[in-house]
């Protein structure tokens, strides 16, 4: 599904570059679950921007499904990012004045879908994900596993085939983040391709492949090939 080539992203400093990015190279196949691990400032979420269509590079390549993004104007960009990408944020990043499903129509509205289907689908993905009885509620009056479902229903309504996860549990205490993590791996069965950030080992741990990365490098890959779903999912 991707490809990074040698991808670097440089940002200026004083009279010096920073290099978040420094010569990336990897490759995600259709379907996978990945998690990209590293410390803070390692380069992990300039990688998932880069991912994610949302930044360009400064060197290198990134073919997502075959097209070279560094290739592309920021229209055809915003193009990939609503009907192939789901982005999921630690911050929710749902808006305030609108209520769970409005908020889930959102990115349906923006691709001119009609107001009808508009409404089906964002229904749809409440009720995937368990608050089809929030649909009314305002974020304000949600707990932050609540607006964290909430945002990965607007993530899904379009139904892309990728989903961009960057620390989906990081405001979230132990139990919702169990929970989100549970519903972010019925995604990746149903055959969704998953890139999941994370600085939790544990939670890097519950795919079958994980990425390190340090200093805007690929340092280390680590593949449990033999574990199911249904092994992650108990892990």
């Amino acid at each position: 599904m991707m490809e990074l080539q040698q991808l670097q992203k440089w940002y200026p400093q004083g009279e010096g570059l920073v290099k978040a990015l420094d010569g990336v190279n990897l490759t995600v196949e259709t379907g996978e679950f990945v998690t990209i691990i590293g410390p803070s400032g390692s380069g992990k979420s300039t990688l998932m921007n880069q991912l994610g269509c949302l930044d360009q590079p400064t060197g290198g390549r990134y073919l997502l499904e075959g097209e070279d993004v560094a290739a592309l104007d920021e229209a055809q960009l915003s193009r990939i990012r609503r009907k192939t990408i789901g982005f999921v944020f630690q911050g929710f990043h749902l808006l305030p004045g609108l209520t769970a499903l409005e908020n889930v129509e959102l990115p349906l509205y923006y691709q001119r879908i009609p107001p009808l289907e508009r409404r089906r689908l964002a229904l749809e993905a409440l009720d995937r994900v368990g608050l089809a009885q929030r649909a009314d509620h305002l974020p304000a009056q949600m707990s932050g596993g609540q607006q964290q479902r909430t945002a990965i229903a607007r993530a899904i309504a379009p139904r892309p085939p990728l989903i961009l996860a960057d620390e989906p549990t990081g405001n979230l205490d132990r139990e919702a983040g169990q929970q989100v993590m549970a519903l972010l791996r019925e995604l990746w069965q149903e055959g969704r391709t998953l890139i999941l950030i994370t600085h939790d080992p544990d939670i890097a741990a519950q795919a079958p492949r994980t990425v390190v990365i340090r200093d805007g490098k690929v340092v280390e890959e680590v593949r449990r090939e033999q574990m199911s779903y249904g092994q992650a999912k108990s892990g």
